[in-house]
């Protein structure tokens, strides 16, 4: 186990209430998807479980891991309640009570007060990313939540920080809760930290140079505003970087094949705001980029936190202007660590763009029509021709499946899919731009 499920999962066994601090990629998750997993009565078909989350990324994240978690229990039905897709199969799932809900707080909020969704059997209600669950966005809806639910319920809270100023509403919603903090920098060994000065007219030269020169097989980009974002990305794609962008302008599925071919090796950078990027849980992201120092040390543990995840090595690499230095003292502080303070050399190398080995394909049929992730492989290794080694992940939606192949055997993929059926069907077939 890790440190934070060695200490918190045995008071949230004991059914303790439980706030528990620890660095992103911490196995927080697990800690608490166990714990709930235990209070779950299969033969009672009423909802059991909630947790509360921020967005809808981190809201299917969480459902993938407890259903990995309950693979071996009977008969768990688990429901996904998100804001941004439509209320319909949401309605649809709720009209027979799930064990287990996991959802942002509006749309809970939504759901409970037109009595489709109900609290009456409550055991366990945790808030993930319980420090933004209980800031300015989301604290009316959690609080008005937590007034729904049982008081005999236990309550769970777990963060990678946890202010004193949010601290306060554990005395209203918690019950002698248990604290367990680990070091947010117990993980710094595994992530270089390099701050380099920039003046802001120059940021883009600065970060196509560090981009260039490190040469990352993965890199989420941080950027302060959505126009920044857009701003990147569009002058990133002009010099020839493989780049895409994650906004607030961006709709749900757009949203969704951004985040499915950054995470399948079909782009190599994505450029994205702290709100878009919250709680994103990307395996073996390489490195983080801040194009801008944030004005919160703790947002800027979050950045870090994507990269070096689960005792893997990192990179983190911030930019900041000679006006932005008083937020490196700031970060020392928080961190109690000298900052790596490096000099961008007289002359930018020059662009060396960033190319992506993979492409990906979208087929139009997902778990609704029971298309499994080897019927695809299937697919493509027998009826298609293509070698194994070529294809890379297979991410499965609810209509739609999407998989990524090497982009020297795309266009055959493309085509012998197209030509051929899946399980005796045929489906639509299309290359993602």
């Amino acid at each position: 186990m890790t440190p934070v499920q060695a200490q918190s999962l045995p008071p949230v066994m004991q059914g303790r209430d439980v706030i528990a601090v620890g660095p992103t990629g911490s196995g927080k998750t697990a800690a608490y998807g166990l714990g709930l997993l235990l209070r779950i009565d299969p033969a009672l078909a009423k909802t059991q479980a909630l947790v509360l989350c921020p967005t809808r990324e981190l809201a299917d994240q969480i459902a993938r891991e407890i259903r990995a978690l309950a693979r071996y229990l009977p008969n768990i039905k688990l429901t996904v309640l998100s804001g941004g897709i439509g209320k319909r199969p949401q309605l649809a799932s709720l009209e027979h009570d799930p064990h287990i809900v996991v959802g942002m707080a509006g749309r809970v909020l939504e759901h409970l007060s037109t009595g489709a969704l109900e609290l009456a059997q409550l055991r366990v209600l945790v808030l993930d990313e319980a420090d933004r669950m209980l800031g300015s966005d989301f604290e009316e809806a959690s609080r008005a939540i937590v007034e729904q639910a049982p008081h005999t319920r236990q309550t769970l809270f777990f963060s990678a920080t946890f202010p004193e100023a949010v601290r306060h509403f554990s005395r209203f919603m918690q019950k002698q809760p248990v604290e367990v903090t680990i070091d947010a920098t117990a993980n710094a060994p595994d992530v270089q930290q390099i701050f380099f000065e920039v003046d802001t007219p120059h940021r883009v030269d600065a970060l196509a140079h560090l981009l260039s020169t490190y040469r990352p097989e993965s890199t989420l980009v941080f950027c302060y505003s959505k126009n920044d974002a857009k701003e990147v990305e569009n002058r990133l794609a002009s010099r020839g970087y493989s780049v895409l962008g994650l906004h607030g302008d961006i709709e749900q599925r757009a949203r969704d094949e951004v985040l499915v071919r950054f995470a399948n090796g079909s782009c190599r950078i994505l450029v994205a705001t702290d709100v878009a990027a919250r709680g994103l849980d990307i395996k073996d992201l390489a490195a983080v980029i801040s194009y801008e120092l944030p004005p919160d040390p703790d947002q800027h543990v979050h950045r870090v936190g994507r990269t070096g995840r689960a005792g893997r090595s990192g990179l983190a690499l911030h930019l900041y202007s000679p006006r932005e230095f008083s937020r490196v003292r700031a970060l020392e502080d928080r961190l109690q660590t000298a900052a790596d303070l490096q000099k961008l050399p007289a002359t930018l190398s020059p662009d060396r763009p960033l190319s992506a080995m993979m492409a990906t394909l979208c087929i139009d049929a997902g778990r609704r029509d029971k298309l499994r992730a080897g019927d695809v492989l299937g697919a493509l290794t027998a009826s298609a021709g293509i070698a194994r080694e070529a294809v890379g992940k297979i991410s499965s939606f609810d209509t739609r499946t999407y998989v990524a192949i090497e982009r020297s055997v795309a266009p055959v993929a493309l085509q012998r899919l197209r030509e051929s059926k899946i399980k005796g069907k045929k489906f639509r077939v299309r290359p993602i731009p």
